[in-house]
């Protein structure tokens, strides 16, 4: 995420990540954020301190449950049809990386030679 690329480059510390994150919110992610903080202390609940915390609210809240099932669906669907080799590797490492699948680069490499002989 571009968030926390920003937060290593910057050395932003660990309590000031939730803050600083928040302060550039707008829109819609801005009013979420306000409800979310609102409700949280109706409950009682601590705010969210910790940039791990907010980030898997905001997945929860903006990511469909389904988007997981639909990333592995389509590495499994892939093709490299028209692609270059080079483009094909590329598209299936970014599918790899969005449905956070961690696998060494000659798995990676089985894998697209046996997609590429059963096509």
């Amino acid at each position: 995420m571009k968030v926390e690329k920003l937060f290593t480059f910057h050395r932003v510390s660990e309590e000031r990540k939730v803050p600083l994150a928040t302060l550039s919110f707008q829109g819609h992610a801005m009013y979420w954020s306000t409800a979310l903080e609102r409700e949280r202390r109706l409950h009682n609940d601590p705010p969210i301190q910790y940039w791990n915390d907010l980030r898997s609210t905001l997945k929860r809240r903006h990511i469909p449950s389904y988007y997981g099932r639909e990333l592995m669906n389509k590495l499994q669907r892939i093709q490299q049809k028209d692609m270059t080799i080079e483009q094909y590797r590329q598209q299936m490492k970014l599918y790899m990386m969005r449905a956070c699948i961690k696998k060494e680069e000659s798995t990676t490499v089985a894998r697209s030679n046996y997609l590429k002989r059963t096509k």
